[in-house]
C-alpha cells in the first residue's frame, strides 16, 4: 500500500490554487473579482494561478461584458471537480492516519517507531 500523499495533486496543492478550486467547487461559476476578494490575492497573483489551473484543464475562463464593463468568469471543469475530489480524499486519508503496518526488521507496530 502506498502513502496517500502520493495521491495529492501537485497543481491543486498550492494553498492559493487550493483555495480557488475549493471556492469554485461550491459554485457553478464565479466572477474574477469575487474570487480575488475571497481568496485575498492581487489581480496579477490570481491571473497567474488561474492560468496554471486552466493549463491543467481544471478551470474554464469565460470573458464577456456586464453592460459596457468587461468581466471574467471562472468555473471548475469536470476534470477539475474530479481532481479536487481526489485531492481532498488524499488529504483526509493523511489526516486520518496511515494504516498500521510492521516496519521492516523491527517487529513492532508502526505506532511505536
Amino acid at each position: 500500500m502506498s502513502h496517500p500523499r502520493h495521491q495529492l495533486d501537485d497543481v491543486i496543492h498550492s494553498p492559493v490554487r487550493f483555495a480557488i478550486v475549493a471556492l469554485l467547487a461550491a459554485a457553478e461559476k464565479a466572477e474574477f473579482g469575487y474570487v480575488r476578494d475571497i481568496v485575498e490575492v492581487t489581480d496579477s497573483a490570481l491571473s497567474r494561478q488561474v492560468a496554471t489551473l486552466e493549463n491543467a484543464g481544471y478551470v474554464q475562463v469565460t470573458k464577456g461584458y456586464v453592460g459596457k464593463r468587461p468581466r471574467t468568469w471562472l468555473a471548475l471543469s469536470k476534470e477539475g471537480k474530479a481532481a479536487f475530489t481526489a485531492h481532498c480524499a488524499a488529504l483526509r486519508a493523511i489526516a486520518d492516519g496511515v494504516p498500521e503496518r510492521e516496519p521492516a526488521g523491527r517487529g513492532q507496530p508502526a505506532t511505536e517507531w
